[in-house]
């Protein structure tokens, strides 16, 4: 029943009223108490099962791009920081956003009067609903700017939009509760599975924590130094953690089994994931980021931006984040950048492969195999790993003026593991600005082009520091890049118009504004 009630909800300002029924009658038991998380978790990952509602606004970030024509309009209008206010894959990551909103409202506000259950029980399951009505508004934050902050199960239609400072304090507090309430490491069952933490733990709301300072300390709170060393205060709590035992996170050796099957679920640098089973949660389909032309048959929903491809550091992290050759429909190997003369494929363009699965259950994608695809996948979704907050605490620490050991010993790692080597690029004689860009591009180059649940894809590192408008004017101008030796490309979307922020912000869906004419700008 619960299930259904949060499910059924087309936006957050519908209205059912069984859920006022369900509010009040439905934790009797420890048993209810479990049912409601478990539907918490069911939400949260229908609400990430797809890129159509994962988001669109990372199609902004310098890393990705999509189809100049075709059906990807509403991923253009990101791609060309032009969104309209019908943008239909915007509605949905809106709607899904709220979803999660309501489903932990339900918890909050209801849970804690559940008769014969322990009080540490209770807790941890607030705690999680806690942490997920943070993630759910940080979404909204970064993607609309100002909201209605909604902590009720009953509907405002008349809701004012709260700041986008009153919405991070609530973040925050948020945060702060789930840090406090949820377990260092979960022993049942379904929270466990490989003796991984499949719910959300301890070591998981520090660092979302720490990312959220980050966020207020740049665009558009800018609240500077003292929010940087917030952030780094918490990811070292993380760090130290794991050197101490306390939390089991740890880098694996190579970047190549980062988003591979055989880690997928037992993956111990994932400090958070969402899990899927495709016989429970089916139409996740890894093959949307192929490029269209590509013989295993993608969808071509988004592509690699060219500049950052060609500035990415060659070594293993790169050949495992990028197609090192494409397959077309006559089942040969070429170069992204092969083309016709003159040019006859549709887009020409790097391609990400973190997603793919193959054909067979529970195997590796080959790019050499023609048939090696699965459109239905169960890969988990990764929120957030270890190596990103080792960059994160390395890029704060710089940004709030300074430089230690910790940090650059900490970034080395993550270089030395792209590296595939003990290259030790990183030295304490570093100044803070250089140690916080080289932070700040570690963490690019970590998660480039993974956008499904990502708490912080490149985009949000761009929109904290202000550089989106740069990239707008680099997309406008559109360079051609030498690619190889003699061979030029350029991207295939073209962007046009004048910078302003505004372009910072998705447009409020437009049915939405129907109903609450409060959202508005």
């Amino acid at each position: 029943m619960l299930i259904l009630w949060i499910s059924s909800c087309s936006n957050f300002l519908d209205e059912d009223p069984k859920g006022r029924l369900a509010s009040e009658n439905f934790f009797t038991s420890e048993s209810d108490l479990n049912a409601a998380l478990n539907s918490l978790y069911y939400i949260v990952a229908l609400s990430l099962k797809q890129n159509n509602y994962t988001g669109t606004n990372f199609l902004a970030g310098d890393d990705i791009s999509t189809h100049p024509a075709s059906n990807k309009q509403s991923l253009r209008e990101f791609d060309q920081y032009d969104v309209s206010d019908n943008n239909s894959w915007m509605a949905t990551l809106w709607e899904r956003c709220w979803n999660i909103v309501k489903a932990s409202n339900f918890i909050i506000n209801n849970a804690g009067n559940t008769p014969d259950v322990s009080t540490e029980k209770i807790n941890s399951v607030i705690g999680q609903a806690y942490y997920w009505r943070a993630y759910g508004y940080f979404y909204l934050v970064q993607t609309w700017g100002p909201v209605p902050i909604m902590l009720e199960e009953t509907i405002d239609y008349d809701a004012e939009l709260s700041s986008v400072e009153e919405i991070y304090e609530l973040i925050v507090n948020d945060l702060k509760n789930a840090e406090e309430d949820v377990p260092v490491t979960y022993t049942e069952s379904p929270y466990t599975m490989n003796g991984m933490n499949v719910a959300v733990s301890q070591g998981a709301a520090k660092a979302t924590l720490a990312y959220v300072y980050m966020a207020m300390a740049g665009w558009p709170l800018n609240k500077g130094t003292e929010y940087y060393q917030l952030a780094a205060d918490k990811a070292k709590e993380v760090i130290d953690g794991v050197e101490d035992g306390t939390y089991y996170y740890t880098l694996l050796n190579e970047y190549s089994n980062v988003y591979s099957w055989t880690y997928n679920n037992q993956n111990p640098e994932v400090l958070l994931g969402v899990y899927y089973n495709r016989d429970q949660t089916p139409n996740m389909s890894p093959a949307c980021d192929f490029l269209a032309d590509m013989k295993q048959g993608g969808w071509g929903d988004t592509n690699g931006e060219i500049k950052f491809w060609k500035d990415f550091p060659d070594g293993p992290r790169k050949d495992a984040t990028y197609f090192p050759k494409i397959m077309l429909s006559d089942k040969n190997l070429y170069d992204w950048w092969y083309d016709t003369d003159p040019a006859s494929r549709a887009v020409v363009a790097p391609c990400f492969m973190k997603t793919a699965e193959g054909a067979v259950r529970g195997t590796e994608f080959d790019y050499t195999d023609p048939s090696s695809i699965s459109y239905y996948g169960e890969k988990m979704h990764q929120i957030i790993r270890l190596s990103e907050v080792y960059c994160w605490y390395a890029e704060a620490v710089g940004r709030s003026g300074q430089v230690n050991a910790k940090a650059v010993e900490v970034l080395n790692k993550v270089r030395n593991r792209a590296d595939g080597e003990d290259s030790n690029i990183y030295t304490t004689s570093m100044s803070a600005d250089d140690l916080a860009e080289a932070a700040y591009n570690e963490h690019g180059w970590e998660i480039a082009g993974y956008y499904w649940g990502c708490l912080a894809p490149r985009y949000r590192d761009m929109f904290r520091m202000n550089r989106v408008g740069d990239h707008f004017e680099y997309r406008k101008e559109n360079p051609e890049i030498e690619v190889a030796p003699g061979i030029y490309r350029k991207e295939a979307v073209s962007v046009t118009g004048t910078w302003d922020d505004s372009k910072m912000y998705a447009p409020y869906p437009a049915e939405d504004v129907a109903l609450n004419p409060n959202l508005t700008r």
